[in-house]
């Protein structure tokens, strides 16, 4: 138990108290772990009511431990303006290693837990549109069987959202579509297997079953599709690019199947999605897949991860049937 907990504390502090040591070696002796909290707290909500009602304090409090850690470092951590306060960059820098110290230390008690039979510590996993379908829902059932217990937390929401909770230590890991190239130097990224994209329709639609469909016979459709700055919408903006004129011009932006189901039974609207996000879909026949000429580049499904992550047991445990059932689906 004790060189458990001590890898994770040494990890803690590695992280932290270079950070606090660039504000002011003093912090490194006088920050207390109800300051740093308040710190992150008043850099994200950027206001010391906001803060002190997330945090479940007294406002005066929040802006007394504040002025605490002002006072050590020397120096304002944030701008006072009217409207809320603006932090600085070293306040920023300091609230991420906080962040990561913290939870390197949430799973030091993980760790200690997991010595003692018991099941601590959330896993966090942030999950992009095409990892919600099949392939997280299958892999979580079988986690579920060998950890009854183990809470778990999916977090849906945008890439750049969920990689900003990923580097700050919020969350585990991120399932869906890989950036190319890689995002930023302090993730890593593994590749689960390829995808690509379906353009799709309703059953009856006139569409549907009328031979190889060309680009300029699909431009004047009524389109859903993925959001402009994702892979799968680069992939369907390039499907056009040759054309005179350019893409289509009636474009509902849309990441959800759900949402691009019910509008295709609606109307003579097209969707371009991910093909393992509409594999439900498709093998249900509540959507058709519509047969287009040309070639659709693969796209790399697959883990992002924080480069020098260590995973407690129960985070290795839920990797691994990612990945088992990642494999399992692509060898179908």
């Amino acid at each position: 138990r004790g060189r458990v907990l001590g890898a994770r504390v040494a990890r803690a502090f590695a992280r932290l108290d270079p950070a606090l040591a660039a504000v002011s070696p003093r912090l490194c002796l006088t920050a207390s772990n109800s300051q740093l909290s308040t710190l992150i707290a008043v850099v994200d909500t950027e206001n010391f009511t906001l803060a002190a009602r997330a945090l479940g304090h007294a406002q005066p409090t929040v802006h007394r431990a504040i002025s605490q850690i002002e006072t050590e470092a020397g120096q304002q951590l944030f701008e006072r303006r009217r409207n809320g306060l603006v932090p600085s960059r070293a306040a920023l820098r300091l609230a991420q290693a906080a962040r990561l110290a913290l939870a390197e230390l949430a799973q030091a008690e993980a760790d200690l837990a997991e010595i003692d039979g018991r099941e601590v510590g959330q896993i966090v996993v942030g999950a992009l549109p095409m990892a919600r379908s099949v392939l997280l829902p299958q892999a979580v059932a079988e986690f579920r069987l060998l950890r009854p217990q183990q809470p778990i937390l999916v977090v849906e929401g945008l890439y750049d959202d969920l990689l900003a909770g990923l580097r700050c230590g919020d969350v585990d890991l991120i399932l869906g579509a890989l950036r190319d190239p890689a995002p930023i130097g302090d993730v890593v990224q593994t590749a689960l297997f390829n995808d690509k994209l379906a353009m799709l329709a309703r059953p009856g639609h006139p569409l549907v079953g009328a031979g190889t469909l060309t680009a300029q016979e699909l431009v004047g459709q009524n389109w859903v599709v993925p959001r402009q700055g994702t892979p799968s919408r680069a992939q369907f903006d390039a499907f056009f690019a040759a054309l005179p004129g350019g893409g289509p011009q009636s474009v509902i932006e849309a990441g959800s199947i759900l949402f691009m189901r019910e509008l295709l039974a609606r109307g003579d609207f097209l969707g371009c999605i991910s093909e393992a996000q509409a594999v439900a879909e498709i093998s249900h026949g509540t959507l058709q897949r519509l047969d287009v000429a040309g070639h659709w580049s693969n796209r790399p499904i697959g883990l992002t991860l924080r480069a020098d992550w260590v995973p407690t047991q129960a985070q290795h445990l839920m990797l691994d049937k990612i990945v088992e059932v990642a494999g399992l689906l692509h060898a179908q």
